[in-house]
């Protein structure tokens, strides 16, 4: 009921790391960031769209409402949940991503 926390605690994360690195490409004006740009913002994507897909799954079934106590589950149940589910999902989506982005990287450098 509540495993979209960890994905969303990650793009949170992944955000900032993408907000920091067009920050520092633009100050300096380096052109070789922009490839870690687009790989990081791929990533980005992925977690907020598995986020949303998520809270828009528990919203329809009814585990997620917007009124207080917003989660509707049992309460013993959201720690283990997050700690299972929600951390797993977080691992899967990131290694995906990172095979993409090695594949990504050595299908560009054989075509160049």
């Amino acid at each position: 009921m509540c495993c979209f926390v960890v994905p969303m605690a990650e793009a949170i994360a992944v955000t900032a790391v993408r907000r920091h690195l067009a920050k520092s490409s633009a100050k300096h004006g380096e052109v070789s960031n922009k490839e870690k740009l687009f790989k990081v913002s791929k990533l980005e994507s992925m977690l907020w769209g598995g986020t949303i897909l998520l809270v828009v799954d528990h919203v329809i079934n009814g585990e997620l409402t917007w009124l207080f106590p917003f989660f509707t589950g049992d309460p013993e149940n959201l720690l283990h949940e997050i700690l299972t589910t929600g951390v797993a999902m977080s691992v899967i989506c990131t290694i995906i991503w990172a095979f993409w982005a090695k594949f990504a990287r050595k299908s560009a450098s054989a075509i160049a």
